[in-house]
């Protein structure tokens, strides 16, 4: 029998003949591939150059830590093309894998995904099992093999059916990147960007205990730090992987969300927990005025 005809013919019917093991897997990678796609699109920063957590600066980070990063280096060129296509793979590999949309062809991409990601972010992560691409590389593979099962090729139905169907995946992973960004996430800090001027912020604006993001003139990101001696400030960027820390007032250090590093601003950037052994570079800063400036 051909897989064409054993294949099931709505979306009920994919789950109901699927084991749960393989079910449970199917509805974790889907939901997370949709929530990455969300997460991503509703980021006011993502697609804003100089903003904290955009997509070029973790772009260059990746191109310094990544034994590809000469691919990285180029893309950042064109970064906001490549944030956009991350946006929509993202949803339409989940949005497929949930309503069993060319299913093999969603499950290598998912694959694909996460090796990409491998290679960018993870690739020198010690010990490897720290590094959830690898992970979720390793599921997506199993997912895929139970698909193709004992068949040798991977078949696309080109029919008027499955061209419906990819037509209205599509549809919906750009529906859906549009709806997130409707409800883009609104940030608790204000972030500046830094260019001809060397002006960051007015020193009234900032109060005494507080902490403001902003973006340096090549557009990596920074955070600026104000106490009862003075202010300073440093790189936001992660000494890992390049991903972009936030601070954390609870406990009073910036954090990485991408692999848990942990710095402490209070001591020069040193590292308080992490992979990383190296401390945040510092940016000077310093008062003029009504102003904070760079030094």
């Amino acid at each position: 029998m051909s897989y064409r005809r054993m294949a099931p013919k709505s979306i009920a019917e994919s789950w109901r003949a699927q084991s749960w093991a393989i079910r449970v897997l199917r509805a974790w990678l889907s939901i997370t591939w949709i929530y990455a796609g969300w997460d991503k699109a509703t980021d006011p920063g993502f697609l804003t150059k100089g903003a904290t957590g955009f997509i070029g600066d973790q772009l260059i980070g990746f191109s310094t830590n990544s034994p590809i990063g000469w691919l990285f280096d180029n893309l950042s060129e064109q970064a906001i093309g490549v944030g956009v296509f991350v946006i929509l793979s993202e949803f339409a590999i989940g949005i497929a894998t949930l309503l069993w949309i060319a299913p093999t062809s969603a499950a290598f991409g998912g694959f694909l995904t996460s090796i990409i990601l491998w290679l960018a972010s993870t690739f020198y992560v010690s010990p490897y099992f720290l590094a959830s691409n690898t992970a979720y590389a390793i599921l997506w593979l199993v997912y895929f093999l139970t698909l193709v099962g004992n068949r040798r090729t991977v078949d696309i139905a080109l029919d008027r059916r499955g061209a419906i169907r990819v037509g209205f995946l599509s549809l919906a992973a750009i529906g859906s990147a549009l709806f997130g960004k409707a409800f883009a996430k609104v940030s608790d800090e204000s972030a500046t960007t830094v260019s001809g001027s060397s002006q960051i912020i007015e020193l009234a604006k900032i109060n005494v205990g507080e902490t403001h993001q902003f973006a340096l003139g090549n557009g990596m990101p920074a955070i600026l730090f104000r106490t009862k001696t003075g202010v300073f400030a440093f790189s936001a960027t992660c000494t890992h992987q390049g991903c972009t820390v936030s601070y954390q007032v609870s406990n009073k250090s910036l954090y990485c969300p991408c692999h848990g590093a942990e710095f402490d601003p209070f001591k020069n950037g040193g590292v308080i927990a992490g992979p990383t052994r190296d401390a945040l570079p510092t940016v000077k800063v310093k008062i003029n005025g009504d102003w904070v400036v760079l030094a």
